[in-house]
């Protein structure tokens, strides 16, 4: 026998618990460096217009489809579908990508509170050389049992915020790590823009200059901020769907979903708001990369007056933003044992901590025991294997189900969705023929070109540069 069904105490705890679901380390780790390699303010203005006419839909669709069932994705499409029809297979594989995501998701969860812990602790890193800082990464990925321990510390947190239930766990501390988020990264980006030499860092990341983009091959941009402002708001395998069943039909879907993209989008901003205006005050490249956080960004904290203090502070958000995903996700694929299978949750929180530590080994160990498991040749490790079925797979095709789901016939039909997503006080996504045509063929069309560039950046380099220089 299932438990009673809980739902969020109120609209703002499902606002940031739906954010912090979407504001993960694509914002504060990805967003920055990608900016920093793309050129920019002239960069953040196409990815804001690609969040708006293509994340920004899906995320509709997604919390519509939630709302619609009172269901997360492992049971929804069964209650929505017409008789006969298979999309429930679609629910089933979302699910699977829940727990693919948290077997890589937790040890960089893990990597986060390390540096936390180590900022505050030691503080070894403020003493280091630039190099130093950055064999020190080195050796924190080579030490198989602390990356384990970390990884196992970050399921147990989030795993135990979810066990306290929907209310008093998912929406109490989510609310409460998000404040403190934002509280801290804007002490951060205060300190930082008072720094000798970050009004340079300002001026590119703010004062959009489109030779830029020339320079970085205006194909590669362009396909970046695509990939980026589609991948932003952990759309595609059910994470949103499941806070959508949590809520109440007294707001429409596109201002809720509205709501989490600015929330969303602006911590992106903060984040490359402290990291560029940083980067360049201390003459270091924005654009370094995904070493950017952990073996670049020490450095600045060195040479900044209070650095430990503002070191420690920032790599308390960036957990906090990771938790809050992990939280977000546990909360989906406990929900779904819930629901589908009456499973208790407190039973169903102990199973899966067992199970997602055992299914998260392989990463933690694929930098030391395992590396030399190279799934994509020298260099590559089992992250990159996990991160690749999740991003460049998953996401997109899941996504592309809700799209198609919402907006055919054959699925859920565009006017069930429609009237379901514009129910509620706010505005409304209207029903002229040019939008709903786009929602049916351009969108699917789009998804499925991001799908495939993926699989041809990853397998065929020489053939994606040709492409677009």
């Amino acid at each position: 026998m299932s438990e009673k069904r809980e739902g969020f105490g109120s609209r703002l705890g499902f606002i940031l618990v739906a954010a912090g679901c979407a504001i993960g380390l694509g914002n504060v780790w990805r967003f920055p460096f990608i900016t920093g390699q793309y050129g920019g303010a002239a960069f953040i203005l196409i990815y804001l217009l690609f969040l708006l006419i293509f994340g920004f839909p899906i995320l509709v669709m997604e919390f519509t489809v939630g709302r619609a069932s009172q269901r997360g994705v492992g049971k929804a499409f069964n209650l929505l579908e017409k008789p006969g029809h298979k999309w429930h297979y679609a629910g089933i594989l979302m699910i699977v990508g829940n727990y693919l995501l948290m077997m890589f998701y937790t040890t960089v969860t893990g990597w986060m509170l390390y540096y936390f812990y180590r900022m505050v602790t030691m503080g070894d890193l403020m003493g280091m050389t630039p190099e130093q800082v950055g064999a020190a990464f080195g050796d924190m990925l080579g030490n198989g049992p602390l990356l384990c321990f970390w990884m196992i510390v970050a399921t147990f947190l989030g795993l135990s915020i979810v066990a306290l239930g929907v209310k008093r766990g998912v929406e109490g501390v989510t609310k409460v790590m998000m404040v403190a988020l934002l509280f801290i990264m804007l002490l951060l980006v205060v300190r930082v823009l008072t720094l000798p030499g970050a009004g340079e860092g300002l001026e590119f990341y703010l004062k959009p200059d489109f030779a830029k983009l020339k320079e970085a091959g205006i194909g590669k941009v362009v396909f970046a901020a695509l990939g980026q402002s589609f991948f932003t708001l952990s759309i595609g395998i059910g994470s949103m769907a499941i806070f959508g069943s949590y809520i109440g039909k007294t707001h429409s879907l596109p201002k809720e979903a509205a709501n989490i993209c600015v929330l969303d989008t602006a911590v992106a901003l903060l984040a490359g708001l402290i990291i560029i205006p940083s980067c360049f005050a201390f003459g270091i490249k924005p654009g370094a990369g995904p070493g950017l956080i952990f073996a670049t960004l020490p450095n600045v904290f060195a040479q900044m007056p209070a650095g430990r203090i503002c070191g420690a502070a920032f790599f308390l958000f960036l957990s906090f933003a990771a938790l809050s995903t992990l939280v977000a996700v546990f909360e989906n694929i406990i929900a779904y044992w819930i629901d589908a299978h009456g499973v208790e949750r407190t039973k169903a929180v102990r199973w899966n901590f067992v199970a997602i530590v055992l299914l998260s080994l392989p990463c933690a160990l694929g930098f030391n025991v395992l590396s030399g498991f190279e799934p994509f040749g020298a260099g590559s490790c089992v992250l990159d294997l996990e991160d690749f079925l999740v991003s460049n797979t998953l996401l997109p095709l899941g996504s592309l189900v809700f799209v198609l789901f919402c907006n055919h016939k054959f699925g859920w039909k565009q006017k069930n969705f429609l009237t379901e997503a514009n129910f509620g006080k706010g505005f409304n996504i209207p029903t002229n023929p040019v939008l709903c045509f786009y929602f049916k063929w351009i969108l699917p069309a789009v998804i499925v070109f991001i799908l495939i560039m993926g699989y041809i950046e990853k397998f065929a380099p020489g053939f994606y540069a040709r492409i677009f220089g």
